[in-house]
C-alpha cells in the first residue's frame, strides 16, 4: 500500500504518495492559503491556517471552511486521534484547545483554558498574543480512558483524563509562565511539544524552552534529561529509553539531531546525511512517525526521512518548500 503525505506549507497543501520508493506530487490545494498545521482520519483532511480551518473529505478536491463555534480562528497545532475516529484536537494562538468529534463540522471550545491562560498571564516572547497550545499527545486507552496532555508555550503542560471535555493543569506544572525561579520537580513552562508512551499514559515527554523534560507519573514529577533549547522529539514506541531529539543552543540556533539510547543520559550526533551538524540557522521543528519511517520538518522548510533501521537521513520532495507541517497515512 503507498504511503500518502499530506504537505502543509506557506504556499497550500501538497499531497504526494509514495510507490516502490519513488514520490509523486498528485496535488496542489489550497494555493492561496498560508498552511500552519495539518491533521488526517478516517478520509477527512483539516488543515489549519492564521485564519481557521479548511476541511476535505474527498482527499483534497473540495475544500470548505469549517469555524462553527472556533472562537480563535489562529490554528497552531493540529492533532488527530488513531484511537478514535474523526476526533480533532486544535491548539490556537492566543492559547485555546478545540475539540471536535464530527470530522471536524463542529468544534467544541473549552473556556477553561481561557481562565487559566487569563488567571496566570500567558504570553509568547514573540507575539503580542497571550500563549499559545502548539502541541497534543494522545494516550492509548487504558485505565486512564481518555488520557491526553497539552503543551502550552508560554504556560506549561496541560492534562484532560476524559478524552479532552475538561482540562487542568499538570500537577508539576503550575501554570505561572515565570523563567526566572527554581523550578524543582515542575516542567519548564515554554512547552513547544509533548508525546506520550502508547505502553504507559503516565510516561510523558516533552521539548521545552529549558530543556528536554520526561515524567513518569503522570506529570506530578519531572526531570529535566537535557538542558537545551528543544522543540521536537520522538520517543521509540517499542522502548521509551530510546529518543531521537532536535535540540538547539537557541531558537534556529545551531540546531542538531541528537540520539540517545539510555533514557537521556547520554547522546550523540545522529544526522548522518544531512548537512554537518550544528546547524548555524535552522533546526528540528517536528517528527513524524509512519510504521518504520521517521519524518523530520526543519525550521528552514526541508523535510527529511530515515528509516528506523537505518541511522541516514536524505531529503525527500525538495522541490516543496516551506513546509510547516506534514501528515502521513498508509
Amino acid at each position: 500500500m503507498a504511503t500518502i503525505l499530506y504537505i502543509a506549507t506557506a504556499i497550500g497543501l501538497f499531497i504526494a504518495t509514495q510507490t516502490n520508493g519513488d514520490w509523486e506530487i498528485i496535488r496542489h490545494t489550497l494555493k492561496e492559503k498560508a498552511l500552519t498545521s495539518i491533521a488526517v482520519s478516517e478520509g477527512v483532511i483539516i488543515a489549519g491556517t492564521t485564519d481557521g480551518i479548511w476541511r476535505s473529505s474527498d482527499n483534497g478536491k473540495s475544500w470548505h471552511e469549517s469555524n462553527d463555534q472556533l472562537s480563535i480562528l489562529h490554528v497552531r497545532w493540529i492533532a488527530s486521534s488513531s484511537y478514535t475516529p474523526k476526533t480533532f484536537l486544535i491548539g490556537t494562538e492566543p492559547a485555546g484547545i478545540f475539540v471536535s468529534s464530527d470530522g471536524g463540522k463542529t468544534w467544541s471550545s473549552k473556556p477553561e483554558i481561557d481562565k487559566l491562560r487569563d488567571a496566570n498571564g500567558w504570553f509568547l516572547p514573540y507575539s503580542p498574543k497571550a500563549g499559545c497550545v502548539r502541541g497534543f499527545a494522545i494516550a492509548k486507552p487504558d485505565n486512564h480512558h481518555g488520557r491526553m496532555y497539552a503543551a502550552v508555550e508560554v504556560g506549561g503542560a496541560l492534562i484532560s483524563d476524559d478524552s479532552g471535555k475538561t482540562w487542568n493543569l499538570a500537577e508539576g506544572s503550575d501554570g505561572s509562565p515565570d523563567f526566572n525561579r527554581e523550578l524543582g520537580t515542575m516542567i519548564h513552562p515554554d512547552v513547544h511539544s509533548i508525546t506520550v508512551h502508547p505502553t504507559f499514559s503516565d510516561l510523558v515527554t516533552a521539548a521545552t524552552g529549558g530543556g528536554l523534560y520526561r515524567s513518569t507519573d503522570g506529570g506530578l514529577n519531572w526531570k529535566n534529561l537535557y538542558q537545551c533549547y528543544i522543540r521536537a522529539i520522538w520517543v521509540d514506541p517499542a522502548n521509551a529509553q530510546h529518543i531521537i531529539a532536535g535540540p538547539a543552543d537557541g531558537v534556529s540556533r545551531n540546531g542538531r539531531i541528537e540520539e540517545s539510547y539510555d533514557g537521556g543520559q547520554t547522546w550523540h550526533l545522529a544526522s548522518d546525511g544531512m548537512m554537518p551538524a550544528p546547524w548555524s540557522r535552522h533546526m528540528v521543528e517536528r517528527f513524524v512517525q509512519l510504521n518504520n519511517d521517521l519524518f523530520a520538518v526543519l525550521s528552514n522548510g526541508e523535510l527529511w526521512l530515515k528509516r528506523l533501521d537505518e541511522s541516514s537521513w536524505h531529503r525527500v520532495l525538495s522541490e516543496i518548500h516551506q513546509i510547516k507541517a506534514i501528515a502521513a497515512v498508509k
